[in-house]
């Protein structure tokens, strides 16, 4: 991963309060790291933390489950209530629950990964999404993971960041996660897949997905992960001090 060229790692520091009580939203484009960064941003300041991504996996795998076909907005947008997201030990919103299982474990594969574009790209599960993002943040003190979430899902978040790193970087690291070579066929077939959901993702019709206005960029080709994180928590940490001054 690199960070922002004015960020640069640092030793964790003690946040001022305020910054406990920020809404921040991390979007960028599939498998830059939002997940993995906003969490430990969120454990860091000890706020809670949503990775938006779920649940559209999560209702992409259901419609699958269900046979319905990903481009029937309607039908699939009519599963959203079946969708609970429930706290892990840490506190973040990571367990998927359908009918009470908790199906975390089934929704990163590439039979989903192939379908959920074509599910979120619908206007009726983006809008049947919105109002159930927006309740979960409603109470602040949240880290807010997605592709929309600055720009569309919390425009007035306290604190808004796009990471971003080469289609090439992002595939190597999810190809290495799964167990391949970034070089190997099932390796160019993730790198394949992901050009094409960013060109899906950022030119659909509602909600594409793009930085919002006021983002703080951080790209992270050539970054640790260490080194992502300090520099999230560098933009954290700034917004918290000027809260923290506020009248």
């Amino acid at each position: 991963m690199t960070g922002s060229d004015e960020a640069s790692p640092s030793q964790p520091v003690p946040l001022p309060d305020a910054s406990r009580r920020l809404v921040v939203a991390i979007d960028g484009p599939a498998s830059s790291g939002k997940s993995s960064v906003g969490a430990a941003v969120a454990a860091a300041i000890g706020a809670r933390f949503l990775d938006t991504g779920l649940l559209y996996r999560a209702l992409t795998w259901l419609c699958l489950e269900r046979r319905l076909r990903p481009e029937d907005g309607p039908a699939v947008a009519g599963l959203v209530g079946e969708i609970d997201l429930g706290p892990d030990e840490a506190g973040h919103l990571a367990r998927v629950l359908v009918d009470g299982r908790d199906v975390a474990d089934r929704i990163r594969t590439p039979r989903v990964d192939r379908a959920v574009s074509e599910v979120s790209r619908q206007p009726e599960v983006r809008a049947a999404l919105l109002d159930r993002q927006r309740a979960i943040a409603a109470a602040g003190a949240i880290v807010v993971a997605g592709r929309d979430i600055g720009s569309v899902v919390l425009p007035d978040a306290d604190v808004k960041v796009w990471l971003d790193a080469s289609a090439e970087e992002r595939a190597a690291r999810r190809a290495r996660e799964r167990g391949f070579d970034p070089a190997s066929p099932p390796g160019i077939a993730i790198l394949d897949e992901l050009r094409r959901r960013d060109q899906a993702d950022g030119s659909r019709a509602v909600s594409p997905s793009r930085p919002a206005d006021d983002a703080v960029h951080v790209r992270t080709d050539g970054n640790t992960f260490e080194e992502t994180v300090a520099a999230v928590l560098a933009v954290v940490r700034a917004a918290g001090a000027v809260a923290e001054g506020s009248p």
